[in-house]
């Protein structure tokens, strides 16, 4: 019998891959979702570009291109309403280090839903070689007008939610549609985050992003496994910026952010 010898080599290059294989995630994350009649007519909105699970890092912040709400067909521009404001690096460490990053808040006039968007410029990340632009919405309902939440905002890319982006429960199942100029993105990866904000989940490896993929018609679903903030970022090509007088790929994103709740006491 002839015996075979196996030597696995480990590429310092293999190594830093997957060091640096963070998923990347645009906040936009409300205040609250919900606003009721009675109680507080204003929001407030953190805006952070960041690793949401793991706790950072947190990246640099230039100024968004477009932050607005679209509202019964009608968008306004809200950059006005955006604060400066420096974040850590690593909120879950002793670190020091931080970066810039915005806040806005908002006053709700009107009911029905309002369709908050963000347009970041170009982040261009050296470990990848490429450029990424995550285009970011999240929905808000006001005062139990229940209608819009569906509308499609005519970004350049963007997941319009197929299931009411709030009112949801842990064990909720999310699907949404990805459009890139209007027509569905077929076959392409969905990353799924939760934003850990209080540093209390630990995971390595795969369990810290999960991944779909959108069918024939750009769309996407994933069971909600616990309440809190879910970030999806849908990965789609936007060609080539330059760079020092060097072209790079353009990542260019679509996001959604969609919180679920507990479950109520007494359910089995």
């Amino acid at each position: 019998m002839k015996k075979f010898l196996i030597i696995i080599i480990f590429l310092p290059w293999l190594l830093g891959l997957t060091a640096n294989s963070q998923a990347h995630f645009q906040l936009l994350i409300p205040s609250q979702e919900i606003v009721d009649v009675e109680g507080t007519h204003a929001i407030s909105f953190e805006i952070i570009f960041t690793h949401p699970m793991e706790g950072g890092p947190a990246m640099e912040m230039a100024p968004p291109l477009a932050f607005g709400v679209f509202v019964q067909g009608q968008k306004t521009d809200l950059r006005s309403a955006l604060e400066v404001v420096k974040v850590p690096v690593y909120p879950c460490q002793e670190e020091r280090l931080e970066v810039t990053a915005y806040q806005a808040r908002y006053l709700f006039k009107q009911p029905g839903d309002h369709l908050f968007y963000l347009i970041p410029q170009p982040y261009f990340e050296p470990a990848e070689e490429k450029f990424i632009q995550q285009i970011t919405k999240v929905v808000v309902n006001a005062y139990e007008a229940e209608v819009g939440w569906d509308e499609i905002i005519g970004l350049p890319v963007e997941i319009v939610p197929l299931v009411r982006p709030y009112g949801l429960f842990a064990g909720n199942l999310f699907q949404g549609k990805v459009l890139v100029n209007g027509k569905p993105a077929r076959n392409i990866e969905v990353e799924v985050e939760y934003y850990n904000q209080d540093c209390r989940l630990k995971v390595k490896g795969p369990f810290v992003t999960q991944v779909v993929k959108t069918d024939e018609n750009g769309i996407f679903s994933y069971t909600i496994p616990w309440a809190g903030w879910w970030g999806f970022s849908a990965l789609t090509e936007g060609g080539f910026l330059k760079k020092n007088g060097e072209s790079y790929p353009l990542e260019l994103d679509a996001i959604i952010w969609i919180r679920a709740h507990p479950q109520p006491k007494g359910v089995k």
